[in-house]
């Protein structure tokens, strides 16, 4: 069944813009039609399509399911988005199908990216939790200074990943399951050393990812996955 992104459904029974178009104009779905809809934030709705027009889609609720959390705690990623935007969109289309709280890009010292426009990444995202059945849409926050935001409150675990030398312990051994966490992966060129020092001041443990170096995306992806896996 096809589903759509409809975080108003519980106010108005009616598709977004957007969404109504793609499924009366490209699927050409019409009155009596059943479809499935999801408000990202925790609930699905097996609805009927009750009123079809060029670009308004009408419909009536049959059945509300509140859908349990599939993972425990806030699951954060903050990370410099890449100089190539395709990889941070692969990053952010895979992350949400595996699955996350929030995502937050960060301007580091040597980020190569200092400006991002996050509406096509909201996009992807609302792409990707249709199709992997997700209830809930993560938040998705605006580029943020690096010393700024790791000034910021965070009740929960909070680890940076980097590659200097020195004793950093797994990810996955230090990760406390059911806690919120929250892991800060930099540019291609890595955080500075001064950011990493400033990081570790405001209460972040530095940890590792394994024995690979690894591009931007996929250490985020890789952090996104094994804190997710620990929090099933």
């Amino acid at each position: 069944m096809h589903v759509f992104y409809t975080p108003d459904i519980q106010t108005r029974a009616e598709l977004p813009e957007e969404e109504a178009q793609h499924c009366i104009r490209v699927l050409r779905l019409t009155n009596g039609d059943r479809i499935m809809l999801t408000d990202g934030k925790g609930y699905f709705y097996n609805a009927e399509i009750s009123a079809a027009t060029h670009k308004r889609c009408m419909v009536n609720i049959l059945e509300t399911i509140y859908r349990e959390p599939l993972w425990k705690g806030h699951l954060h990623i903050a990370m410099a988005p890449t100089k190539n935007m395709d990889r941070t969109e692969w990053f952010a289309e895979k992350a949400a199908e595996i699955g996350f709280d929030e995502l937050s890009f960060l301007n580091c010292r040597f980020s190569e990216r200092k400006v991002i426009k996050t509406e096509r990444i909201s996009k992807i995202l609302v792409s990707a939790i249709k199709q992997s059945l997700k209830a809930r849409m993560p938040q998705l926050n605006e580029m943020t200074d690096f010393s700024k935001f790791i000034a910021q409150p965070f009740k929960g675990q909070k680890f940076i990943a980097h590659c200097y030398e020195g004793e950093k312990p797994l990810l996955k051994d230090i990760l406390r399951k059911g806690e919120d966490a929250l892991v800060l992966i930099g540019p291609e060129g890595d955080f500075s050393e001064e950011e990493v020092q400033m990081a570790e001041e405001n209460g972040f443990t530095p940890i590792s990812l394994g024995k690979s170096r690894l591009r931007t995306e996929t250490a985020a992806l890789v952090a996104c996955h094994i804190i997710n896996l620990q929090n099933q």
